[in-house]
């Protein structure tokens, strides 16, 4: 799908309108000890609240003029929405969102702010995207997959190099997983640089899409969908992410919304750290003690996305 030379092409060309983000160690807190020393990856204080910032000004940086003048339309759980409408809005460029029923309200009001045109159609992402190819057929607006457009994962692997930078040892990187975008583009950046470094997956219980994958052996689609978490829900992804999935992820495991929302809560607690429920993923998946770590591995626990799910009640 992509390569190294992508990723690396995409760094640059994003550089000038995204963030650097910070690690914090995950010491001092009650019931941190998880046998490993765990690093969070705040990439939820990236531009937009989230690492999808990094496809998607990747996306609209590689768009013809006369494609920008059409102005671009996604359908999306929150979070690509909110990265493509902050990307537009620094170009100069109108935004169209579609987005579920599911889908936070702060993430719908963000979205408003940034100044797109937001509608909201059907209870899963699916509903919603038939609906964005819709509107780009009728309008002529270039649509912005969020997870199976190569430009689009070239970016999100930018987030790869990065943790590299500030972990050149790393060990293990949890990744939430949505459609497949961020972890195919992460785990081909680290795999080609540091290929000893586990990459480990989390899915919702209610939407284990590439679970469902790799236990089959090929492309499957889920009967259904059981999970409120909009940002992770998917029935099916793409061919070529099932397919660097299987080449490059060590693991896949599976967690529940509950967890989730005690992990963001964690968060909030702890840190003042305010996540939503992809972005506690990775902590919950360690709270959980659904990944086995071995004595002093060094872990990355990425926090990608930011949301008020942990610090307000549900």
């Amino acid at each position: 799908m992509i390569a190294l030379d992508d990723i690396r092409a995409a760094r640059q060309r994003i550089a000038p309108y995204i963030r650097k983000t910070p690690t914090l160690p995950y010491t001092r807190t009650r019931g941190s000890d998880f046998g490993g020393d765990v690093t969070l990856k705040l990439e939820l204080l990236q531009a937009a609240g989230s690492f999808k910032a990094r496809g998607a000004m990747n996306r609209l940086l590689t768009l013809s003029k006369d494609e920008l003048a059409r102005g671009v339309v996604t359908a999306s759980g929150g979070n690509h929405g909110l990265a493509i409408a902050r990307s537009a809005h620094v170009l100069g460029v109108r935004a169209t969102i579609f987005l579920p029923s599911n889908a936070a309200p702060d993430k719908i009001a963000k979205l408003r702010d940034w100044g797109a045109d937001v509608h909201i159609v059907g209870a899963i992402w699916d509903d919603a995207n038939a609906a964005a190819l819709a509107h780009s057929r009728e309008t002529g607006a270039t649509y912005a997959h969020p997870f199976s457009d190569p430009v689009v994962v070239a970016g999100q692997g930018t987030l790869g190099l990065d943790i590299l930078d500030d972990m050149p040892d790393v060990d293990v990187i949890l990744v939430a997983i949505g459609g497949g975008g961020l972890i195919t583009g992460l785990s081909t950046a680290v795999k080609a640089l540091r290929p000893q470094t586990r990459i480990i997956g989390i899915e919702p219980v209610g939407s284990p899409t590439l679970h469902a994958c790799l236990a089959a052996g090929r492309l499957v689609a889920l009967d259904r969908l059981e999970t409120r978490v909009a940002t992770m829900s998917c029935r099916q992804t793409d061919q070529a992410i099932y397919e660097a999935t299987a080449r490059n992820v060590d693991e896949i495991v599976l967690i529940t919304d509950a967890e989730m929302e005690q992990a963001a809560k964690a968060l909030w607690f702890e840190f003042g750290i305010a996540a939503d429920l992809s972005g506690a993923a990775a902590l919950a998946a360690l709270q959980s003690r659904r990944v086995a770590l071995s004595g002093g591995e060094k872990v990355c626990a990425l926090v990608c996305g930011a949301g008020t799910d942990g610090c307000l009640p549900v």
